[in-house]
């Protein structure tokens, strides 16, 4: 069954060292806490605010060996009061477990975007 996973992170800095660093980290915790293996991936759709231009985050996700995923890079809404330096991702996968066992993951300062998600 086709699921999407939510994910979010922000940076410190627009740099594409700390872009890579954190995006990495957000997908391994995204695919651990959900079991997902590359073979059960279908896409990934990026956002990332305005305050960001130093590198797209699927260059990022493609150091991890995930090339031949197909990804997408988008603006986020620039929102009043929206956390700002914030990279989103929506994964989309392949799997056998209800909605409700997926667990979405905000990390750095986009830990308190979804509090109603569980963990």
């Amino acid at each position: 069954m086709l699921r999407a996973v939510r994910g979010a992170t922000t940076v410190d800095e627009d740099t594409p060292g700390q872009v890579r660093q954190r995006v990495v980290a957000l997908l391994e915790e995204v695919f651990a806490r959900n079991g997902i293996d590359h073979d059960d991936l279908v896409s990934l759709l990026f956002t990332a605010t305005d305050d960001l231009h130093c590198t797209f985050p699927a260059t990022a996700a493609r150091t991890m060996g995930l090339g031949d995923v197909p990804m997408l890079c988008a603006r986020e809404l620039a929102v009043d009061g929206g956390t700002p330096r914030c990279i989103r991702v929506l994964v989309h996968v392949e799997s056998a477990k209800d909605r409700s066992q997926l667990r979405h993951v905000y990390l750095e300062g986009a830990a308190e975007l979804r509090d109603d998600l569980p963990g």
